[in-house]
């Protein structure tokens, strides 16, 4: 297979959750299928640099800020590409103006809820499952914080809007504890839709009563395919199991530790240089973990993480 074609490709958020595609046009390969904007790398151009030179060529946009995501190659009939997507969040934080089709080709802001648009290219699929992703993956902690605190804990944060997906992971919790915690939480989480995976420490019974299951790294690197299951993430910890994440097909994976932890006190860190350097080859979204807050958002997305996966950060 020849070297990939380096494709930028922009992911405009606006602030109440719809993005934008386009339509390639007629003349161009794949006419009137939908993708998100963007355009081929020029020799030493940057992938930034190549976003804003064809948000404005194409659509008149002027994109100001965005942040790295997940890199995947595809092949097409006509090319083999590598697609950068980049994501850019919020009108006047991410970029300036509204679109205007530049080159005839069609555009429309589309929720991920209610999608309007077919057929989509092939390379532009994942990111419909990405788009379900929110920011931050609590972890639960009730057997340092007790389980009726922990609940306690939990109940807040639904009812604040904060929790949107929780790993159930206990591994020191005897099984007729762990079932009834199991019991308390999935009921909430069903009732606020909130995502709710457990993690593969726990009998696998308990993984098809939830979304689905979060993996050991242990167990990531010993499975040779994907687990039948909606929705399955996997802890990593360097570029390997990251891989192997990515080659499964996994939904999600949670690379670290960024930062010093209560849990892992003697842990090498990655420190966000290190995360960014494993990160920059993800074919999957990644979240960061190590000592994280809401707080460390930007610093996780400039470093190329979609957001942050927290234990105790998440119930303070």
């Amino acid at each position: 297979m020849s070297e990939p074609i380096d494709v930028a490709v922009g992911v405009l958020v606006r602030d109440d959750g719809s993005f934008l595609l386009a339509q390639r046009p007629e003349g161009k390969p794949m006419a009137g299928y939908w993708e998100f904007p963007g355009g081929k790398l020029e020799a030493g151009e940057s992938v930034f640099d190549a976003l804003v030179r064809e948000f404005d060529e194409e659509l008149g946009l002027r994109i100001v800020g965005a942040h790295p995501w997940v890199r995947r190659v595809v092949v097409y009939p006509h090319a083999t590409v590598r697609l950068h997507f980049w994501r850019s969040d919020g009108e006047g934080r991410g970029w300036l103006n509204e679109p205007e089709p530049r080159e005839g080709q069609g555009f429309r802001w589309e929720r991920i809820e209610q999608l309007t648009t077919e057929p989509w290219l092939e390379g532009a699929l994942p990111v419909r499952r990405w788009m379900r992703l929110p920011w931050t993956y609590a972890i639960s902690s009730a057997s340092t914080m007790g389980v009726d605190a922990f609940l306690a804990a939990l109940d807040r944060r639904i009812a604040d809007g904060a929790i949107e997906q929780l790993q159930l992971r206990e591994p020191a919790m005897g099984e007729t504890a762990f079932a009834a915690l199991f019991d308390a939480v999935n009921a909430r989480c069903t009732a606020h839709r909130v995502r709710l995976l457990v993690n593969s420490a726990h009998p696998k019974s308990y993984w098809s009563l939830a979304d689905g299951v979060h993996l050991s790294s242990r167990e990531l690197m010993r499975l040779e395919r994907r687990p039948t299951i909606d929705w399955c993430f996997a802890s990593c910890h360097d570029a390997a199991e990251l891989a192997r994440a990515g080659e499964l097909g996994l939904d999600a994976a949670v690379l670290g530790p960024v930062g010093p932890t209560a849990s892992h006190p003697d842990a090498e860190l990655l420190g966000w240089p290190g995360f960014a350097e494993i990160a920059k080859a993800t074919s999957l979204p990644v979240y960061a973990l190590g000592g994280l807050t809401r707080q460390d958002l930007t610093a996780a997305h400039d470093a190329g993480a979609h957001g942050v996966a927290m234990i105790r950060a998440a119930w303070a």
